[in-house]
């Protein structure tokens, strides 16, 4: 592969393809909290997007060294994300319908352990593009990470203002849409990945 608009374009559209599991779990999280700050929705966006740089990266070095491990592994990748997203889409469910506000008031924050458990299922699916990028050299693949990771970057912080607004106005569902979107999000991976 050469240094040339079509990668740059291929990286751009890659990232954005990625993103949009990261987007919509932005936007839940925008639901859930809407009173978010500008330095808690880049952290979370940087967070997505530090996962989404990743996982290609970890992709591309295991199809350079451990390929044969890998494959035996990628069979489990949408169980592994229905899962994530299960759990935590379940979690916001059920302290959206208690619908007690003073927990809600505390649990309008994600942790930061729910947020690596949401970064990781929304970008464990992102693995395999290390074999679309196999044919880079480090350099080329790591550039490839890189702008994958601006582009879901921006996209989720678009998902986080969405949600914001929207939160604000629905108030106490906020918390039930969003944890029905992420067990959507799990369900649609777990789809794509063994079904289709």
């Amino acid at each position: 592969m050469e240094w040339n608009s079509i990668f740059f374009i291929n990286s751009i559209l890659l990232g954005a393809g990625l993103a949009m599991d990261a987007f919509s779990v932005s936007l839940a999280n925008g639901l859930n909290e809407p009173a978010m700050r500008r330095r808690r929705m880049c952290l979370i966006a940087g967070v997505f997007a530090g996962f989404q740089a990743a996982m290609p990266l970890l992709g591309w070095l295991c199809v350079h060294t451990i390929v044969q491990y890998f494959s035996a592994v990628q069979g489990f990748i949408p169980w592994i994300a229905l899962i994530l997203l299960l759990f935590i889409g379940g979690k916001m469910l059920i302290e959206g319908i208690r619908d007690n506000e003073e927990e809600t008031e505390q649990s309008g924050t994600l942790a930061i352990g729910a947020l690596m458990i949401q970064g990781i299922a929304t970008s464990i699916d992102a693995l395999s593009v290390g074999f679309t990028i196999s044919d880079y050299g480090f350099i080329m693949a790591f550039v490839c990470a890189l702008l994958i990771a601006a582009v879901t970057f921006v996209i989720c912080m678009g998902g986080l203002a969405i949600g914001k607004k929207f939160g604000t106005k629905l108030s106490g569902k906020a918390s039930i849409l969003g944890g029905a979107i992420l067990i959507f999000i799990g369900i649609e991976i777990f789809v794509t990945g063994v079904i289709l």
